[in-house]
């Protein structure tokens, strides 16, 4: 078992950012999405810590974070910058769906980061949502409906069909998922409405490596292929795996590989 070490941290803001280590090596920082904390993160920081340090955090009002007033994500790369700074080195970055969105961002932004690997970010050529997503969304989340806010997250912005939503509403996936539903706002306005900054993509410098699941709607490997083309010498990469995932004994080679070696 390896050992996992807890830290903490302020952001430019003052709010506190609280992440976990494990593993000895190069660092892997792990960037999660919705519904996601450091905890989500953990098996696949387990399966990668052997060849790196692994770094799984908290993004603000998740977990053991802050959450402090008012919210833009600026915020969430200021969090970054300043885990980051405390790492101390240029840090490998893994993004998983908003959070790939984030970690462009960061590279985009010329925070210190060596390579960069980005799962399924949400972009789309056309609105996938509804006009007034982001204000029924803020509205769900302000009256303290959390279990409508994930409802109307699964069936607008994943395209879960609502005739799935009732055996979801039953699964134990479903109490966490209402307890971190007050995030899922701001995975909304880190997305931007799902419009790629392709002009602000074309400014990374890192190694890139874009991936997505077989098993995921063709809009997402299509976002994935669009990052890649997006981003100077970013490659692209396609494995197994289910509906916007991929378990971590098939993600933690590929991306040991590209980390590792630069392949």
């Amino acid at each position: 078992m390896v050992a996992v070490t807890s830290h903490q941290v302020s952001s430019a803001d003052g709010t506190v950012i609280a992440y976990e280590r494990s593993g000895d090596g190069p660092p892997v920082l792990i960037v999660g999405g919705a519904f996601n904390d450091r905890q989500t993160a953990g098996p696949l920081a387990e399966a990668l810590a052997p060849e790196f340090t692994t770094i799984a955090y908290d993004r603000r009002g998740r977990g053991a974070s802050g959450d402090t007033a008012p919210y833009a994500p600026e915020r969430e790369i200021e969090d970054l910058a300043a885990v980051l700074d405390e790492i101390g080195r240029p840090t490998h970055l893994y993004g998983v769906s908003s959070g790939a969105v984030l970690a462009l961002e960061a590279a985009a932004a010329g925070l210190p980061v060596a390579r960069l690997a980005v799962f399924e970010p949400p972009y789309s050529d056309g609105p996938r949502t509804s006009d007034d997503y982001l204000t029924r969304l803020a509205g769900l989340t302000a009256a303290g409906r959390r279990g409508d806010a994930v409802e109307l997250f699964m069936t607008e912005a994943v395209g879960i069909p609502a005739e799935a939503v009732p055996s979801i509403r039953q699964s134990p996936a479903w109490v966490p998922m209402k307890a971190i539903a007050h995030t899922l706002l701001y995975d909304a306005l880190v997305v931007e409405g799902g419009a790629m900054p392709r002009a602000r993509l074309a400014t990374i410098s890192a190694p890139t490596l874009a991936l997505a699941s077989a098993g995921s709607p063709p809009w997402l490997r299509e976002a994935a292929a669009a990052v890649a083309e997006a981003v100077p010498g970013a490659g692209l990469g396609i494995v197994d795996g289910g509906f916007h995932e991929v378990t971590p004994e098939i993600l933690a080679p590929v991306l040991s590989e590209f980390f590792g070696t630069g392949h």
